[in-house]
């Protein structure tokens, strides 16, 4: 069952029917968190991991803009207006949004297309996920890993600022999003360093923290990603394709 979105009016924690939690094991399901800054290239190598080793990516920031621009949704003006402010969205319409992305990309990849594990109790649901741009706050990392699953470790892609921001500047000439204009970058970067450099200190106190040189070519920082996920057993069999 999907998870419902919380109520906008006031973005309390909604309760719910009484469930298991977390809602996927960590032995069955592997959870990456993929965070750098603006422009770090998170996207970029996201992309390659999926396209060699089958990862489902799920990047935090696609899925509200997909929601934003959802017709109908409560949200997508409360969406709209924290990704033009530069802040971060309350992490109950985030959290919810990946729970159900995940349960999503299960249907998918399931036989029988179902993943209500109360039909079946000893069949286990499995999965490889990124997800990208998240947890941005403390209070996201410690709720997501409460209530969907807990992570194996995070990617962090470290970057110079002025690396990142030429990155964006150029983006912005063909991407279209809202958030590609200097005084947005500017926040977003802000944002960063205050709320989200915390939590990938957090996970590096518990040794949870592959960090990446993210400047060079992304080809030689893919090789460097590769590196590091085959020492903690990860990147081992690459997908074939046809």
């Amino acid at each position: 069952m999907a998870t419902t979105l919380p109520a906008p009016q006031d973005h309390p924690r909604v309760a719910s029917p009484p469930r298991k939690l977390p809602a996927f094991s960590s032995e069955d399901v592997t959870v990456i968190f993929v965070l750098g800054g603006p422009g770090s290239g998170k996207g970029t190598q996201c992309g390659y991991l999926v396209k060699d080793y089958g990862f489902v990516h799920l990047s935090a920031g696609d899925l509200l803009r997909a929601e934003q621009d959802r017709p109908g949704s409560e949200f997508g003006e409360l969406i709209h207006r924290c990704i033009r402010e530069g802040v971060i969205v309350p992490m109950e319409v985030t959290i919810a949004l990946l729970e159900n992305a995940v349960r999503e990309a299960m249907t998918e990849s399931s036989p029988s297309g179902d993943t209500n594990e109360d039909k079946d109790p000893e069949r286990k649901l499995t999965g490889r996920f990124l997800i990208d741009g998240f947890p941005r706050k403390m209070d996201q990392a410690i709720e997501f890993e409460r209530t969907v699953c807990e992570s194996r470790f995070t990617i962090f892609f470290d970057c110079p600022i002025e690396t990142m921001l030429e990155r964006l500047l150029n983006r912005a000439k063909t991407s279209g999003r809202a958030d590609d204009n200097p005084d947005s970058i500017k926040k977003r970067f802000r944002t960063f360093e205050e709320t989200s450099m915390p939590v990938v200190d957090y996970f590096r106190k518990q040794t949870k923290v592959v960090t990446v040189d993210a400047s060079p070519d992304p080809d030689v920082v893919h090789q460097n990603v590769l590196a590091e996920l085959r020492l903690r057993g990860v990147a081992t069999e690459t997908v074939e394709t046809a």
